[in-house]
């Protein structure tokens, strides 16, 4: 049976690189014994760099399904309407709202770079895959600028997407932007690096910033707290900084 392709957020060619350099490393501290403290280094990066593909595989944890189906979790919506999927990549997120609610109509965007995994045409055959090809529409689109009306969507999701928009450089405008397409009372439930204080600065700040956008409600939850994050993946530049603004407009 046809499977879907989502990728692993965990890419192989970071694998190879480091286990080349521990490989190349190792060779030179024949030469220069002092090097193979970089030998050590890069293996201990290499293996857990292959730790964390294995968790976030369906086969070693699934946490990447998991983590995605965090966003959907907090999103307070009755499945009426359209909805739309903002960094869609190969469509996972997008096509678990549509198996969640089989009422809506369903939207993905992005941009699909070249130094990602992902194509509209994974997408497509992935919709065609779990049989909900019909409701679904995929178009390429910049987070930044979404080719929407104002209030066109009744919710609006996203999954690391935002911190990842090249042609912004202050990232609450890529919120606010994702925002301004939900109609007034609609949900939105956005994950991103929301506690990295380089990109989005203090929380709570961020937060009441929303808020003076008109923002009827707006809530924060930090997904390392969640039960099935392993302690090893709660480092800062893994899981740590995560986290999803929620609410209602």
């Amino acid at each position: 049976m046809e499977k879907p392709d989502y990728g692993n957020w965990m890419q192989l060619k970071y694998l190879y690189i480091t286990g080349v350099l521990t490989i190349f490393s190792l060779l030179l501290s024949f030469l220069y014994a002092p090097i193979i403290v970089l030998t050590v280094l890069f293996l201990g990066v290499c293996i857990f760099l292959s730790y964390t593909r294995n968790k976030l595989s369906p086969s070693g944890g699934d946490l990447q399904s998991k983590i995605q189906e965090l966003v959907l979790e907090h999103l307070n919506w009755d499945g009426k309407g359209n909805i739309i999927d903002i960094g869609c990549g190969n469509g996972p997120l997008t096509l678990k709202a549509a198996n969640k609610y089989p009422d809506a109509c369903l939207t993905g965007i992005d941009y699909w770079g070249v130094m990602w995994e992902y194509s509209h045409e994974i997408c497509k055959r992935n919709a065609k895959i779990e049989g909900v090809d019909d409701r679904l529409t995929f178009q390429k689109a910049s987070a930044s600028i979404l080719p929407f009306k104002d209030e066109y969507f009744d919710a609006a999701i996203s999954n690391l997407v935002f911190h990842e928009v090249k042609d912004t450089m202050d990232k609450r405008d890529v919120i606010q932007e994702a925002l301004r397409i939900v109609k007034k009372g609609g949900a939105f439930s956005f994950q991103d690096l929301f506690l990295d204080k380089k990109i989005y600065g203090d929380i709570g700040e961020l937060l009441d910033t929303i808020r003076s956008w008109g923002i009827e409600n707006v809530e924060f939850t930090s997904t390392k707290n969640s039960e099935f994050i392993p302690t090893a993946l709660k480092l800062p530049f893994v899981i740590g900084n995560i986290g999803i603004i929620y609410g209602t407009k």
